[in-house]
């Protein structure tokens, strides 16, 4: 899992520029942007969030592919914990001593960008290739400032080992089918559904892979249209419906779920094998295939029909420090992280997909059916860069805990969500 971005759990946004400095001068020296090694070699520093023990994402193989290519070039990769990143980072870049690559989001590109510490990167032969949804993400007042490692999944696994004790095979592609298969799970005696929701992540999530396919099919530029005043969130009111329909039918407990927290009880209870189905995100594919555990991954089956869109949020990026002193060699990093033979091994550790419209997305047998949606055009992207940015998220998963405990109906959510998004973005 990711903090380092609000879809992805992040309580540590970028703080004010007046607080930080304070911590620079502790931080001089961590990064020195384009220094020289005796070997008179160009020595280039990058700092992320992946690639530490609990995620490694193949970035140390990607690392090591790239000085082996380039062997003029002495690479200094540091892991920096994401709880730490952003104070960290945004001290080093204020001091001018930041690392010569960091790793970004959409947030950061806005914040960051704005503020004049990436460089610009429009001229890049690779922003062309770059999906036109993700263009949003990687600029900032339309210079492009990111290079984007990955669109990845948030969505509906099932535990293929326990369906069958249900008499279920396959998964299901349809509304019906889901409610057949969950019954079933029932019937034999297995939790059908978790939906841990004690930070609110969870119901913020599901309320977006139901409404991927309900609102966004019929009506792609919601998004858009909502940021301009020309769109309601009363187009939510049967993906709201849908996903109180699972608690009336006896399917998830929500008062019970607003207890489980979603990111620790929540994965290792799914990956203990303790319910059928489950919500959220592909980068916990690696651990449970690890874990030995037989599941799918797949776009939630909102229609009586197989046209599920997969829900997908712009993930990690890579950015150039406008003040690097080695901007060519670092240029070259963020390319080379571009290409195919590279960018596939980071896709398929985290179970991404590639944010190149002709890019090759990683399809084990437990994404199959996801990546097949999105190769055949049938995704929506998270607007993590709009209403649903940290305060819009915030702002969404309060309404859903809020209809969760029978505090408001759905017509008062969704004119809660018009109301108050309108002022979150």
């Amino acid at each position: 899992m990711d903090p380092a971005n609000s879809t992805r759990r992040s309580h540590g946004r970028v703080v004010s520029i007046a607080m930080l400095a304070v911590g620079t001068l502790l931080l001089a020296g961590c990064a020195q942007a384009g220094a020289s090694g005796a070997d008179h070699k160009t020595v280039l520093t990058v700092y992320g969030w992946k690639g530490g023990d609990a995620e490694p994402a193949n970035v140390k193989q990607i690392n090591a592919a790239f000085e082996k290519a380039n062997p003029d070039i002495t690479l200094k990769y540091s892991f920096i914990p994401s709880s730490a990143y952003p104070q960290r980072v945004q001290s080093e870049l204020l001091a001018g001593n930041a690392a010569d690559v960091v790793m970004t989001d959409s947030a950061k590109v806005q914040d960051w960008g704005s503020s004049g510490y990436l460089e610009d990167l429009t001229g890049q032969p690779w922003v062309s290739g770059v999906r036109k949804e993700l263009a949003p993400f990687i600029e900032s007042k339309g210079k492009t400032y990111a290079m984007p490692m990955e669109v990845i999944g948030i969505s509906l696994f099932a535990n293929n080992t326990l369906l069958q004790k249900a008499g279920v095979t396959g998964t299901p592609a349809t509304w019906p089918e889901f409610l057949t298969d969950l019954q079933k799970a029932k019937d034999a005696g297995i939790t059908p559904l978790s939906l841990p929701n004690k930070g609110g992540w969870t119901g913020d999530a599901v309320s977006n892979a139901i409404a991927a396919t309900l609102v966004y099919t019929d009506h792609p530029t919601f998004d858009a249209d909502f940021v301009k005043g020309k769109a309601s969130f009363s187009t939510w009111k049967s993906s709201l419906q849908q996903l109180m329909d699972l608690q009336s039918k006896g399917f998830v407990d929500y008062k019970s779920e607003l207890g489980v927290d979603e990111w620790s009880t929540g994965i290792s209870d799914f990956q203990a094998g303790k319910s059928a189905f489950y919500v959220q995100g592909a980068w916990n594919q690696s651990a449970f295939t690890k874990a030995g555990l037989d599941d799918s991954f797949i776009p939630w089956p909102a229609t009586d029909k197989d046209n599920s869109k997969a829900n997908l949020f712009v993930g990690t990026m890579l950015s150039v420090n406008a003040k690097s002193k080695v901007k060519t060699a670092a240029e070259k990093y963020v390319s080379f992280w571009s290409e195919n033979k590279n960018a596939s091994l980071y896709l398929q550790a985290e179970s991404a997909v590639s944010p190149f419209t002709k890019g090759e997305s990683p399809s084990g047998a437990a994404t199959k059916t996801f990546v097949a949606a999105v190769n055949a055009g049938r995704y929506r992207i998270l607007p993590s860069n709009t209403w649903l940015s940290a305060a819009g998220e915030t702002t969404l998963q309060q309404q859903v805990q809020a209809l969760w405990l029978g505090q408001q109906s759905i017509d008062q959510t969704v004119k809660n969500l018009d109301e108050k998004l309108k002022l979150a973005k």
